[in-house]
């Protein structure tokens, strides 16, 4: 099996954009776009059924966080055109999107102006765009919080972000033992997967490259997403693939049914009894890369 790729896109402006490569170098090629914070580090080696697929997996740093320079007063927008150079980079002629949590918004943006040779978009547990700029009362009351402390008490975010590095740094065990222990506002789905030595391992280097230039841009982020996004869920015309579980109170489930409803081109699969953590499930990872390669859901 070959091994992760690193690299990075030279874009117009000067900035730098990190990617990390996974898959089959000369399979069908999605671009990966991570939650909020995140990074292009998705997983601890490489990822054997995107190779089993046929799949290259492009995997890359938004502005700001791991290896990317940060943009100040980016917008949905902006990534767009990011997307355009990176694709233009590797000479891509057709090729998809996939976006977890915060990163569906990216992947909703890039659906609606559907650049060319873009085929298709998935949004993966999904955050949906806030009315007002409040996040909903449907969110748990711990991701509300993180989003209020971005808006209106910036520094306290940032403090508690730079402890939470500190102790992957200093007190891995410590953080692992966190992560199996705590996060009781999650739904059993969720903890289960927390409850994995692998897990907690990818998650502690995913976090970790995520706050690598610190944790401006997660306050930076946030406060983006509670904005307007520019368009509707219905003014999308490219073909888009939802994915959510029923359980997920991270990007709510209800907010999702709300703003697909009358959304003509989105295929909505609902997950039952399943959280937030969908992509660290096989089967329906496999069925997200399938229906992204091949146009239409398959059940796995």
């Amino acid at each position: 099996m070959n091994q992760a790729r690193e690299g990075k896109v030279r874009l117009l402006d000067g900035r730098n954009l990190a990617y990390h490569e996974y898959g089959q170098i000369s399979g069908y090629p999605i671009l990966l776009f991570h939650g909020t914070p995140g990074s292009r580090l998705w997983f601890v080696d490489d990822e054997p059924i995107s190779h089993q697929l046929g799949i290259r997996l492009l995997a890359l740093d938004r502005p700001g966080y791991g290896g990317s320079d940060p943009q100040p007063d980016r917008t949905l927008f902006d990534w767009v055109n990011d997307v355009k150079e990176a694709v233009q980079h590797w000479e891509l002629h057709e090729y998809s999107v996939l976006g977890v949590s915060g990163g569906g918004a990216y992947a909703a943006a890039c659906a609606y102006h559907a650049p060319l040779g873009l085929r298709s978009a998935a949004l993966v547990s999904s955050v949906m765009p806030f009315v007002s700029g409040k996040a909903p009362r449907s969110m748990s009351r711990s991701n509300r919080a993180v989003f209020w402390l971005c808006r209106y008490m910036p520094w306290l975010m940032r403090s508690t972000v730079s402890a939470q590095v500190k102790m992957i740094d200093k007190d891995p065990q410590r953080f692992k033992k966190s992560l199996r222990e705590g996060n009781r506002h999650l739904p059993a789905s969720d903890r289960a997967v927390l409850q994995h030595g692998e897990q907690q391992e990818a998650m502690m280097l995913h976090m970790r490259e995520a706050y690598r230039q610190g944790p401006e841009e997660l306050v930076r982020e946030n406060l983006l997403l509670g904005k307007p996004w520019g368009f509707t869920l219905a003014d999308i015309h490219l073909p888009t693939y939802v994915f959510h579980g029923t359980q997920d109170t991270l990007a709510p489930y209800e907010e999702m049914v709300r703003y697909t409803a009358r959304a003509g081109a989105i295929q909505v699969t609902t997950v039952e009894e399943a959280g937030h953590f969908l992509t660290e499930d096989e089967r329906i990872w496999r069925e997200i890369l399938l229906v992204l390669r091949d146009g239409q859901l398959q059940r796995c």
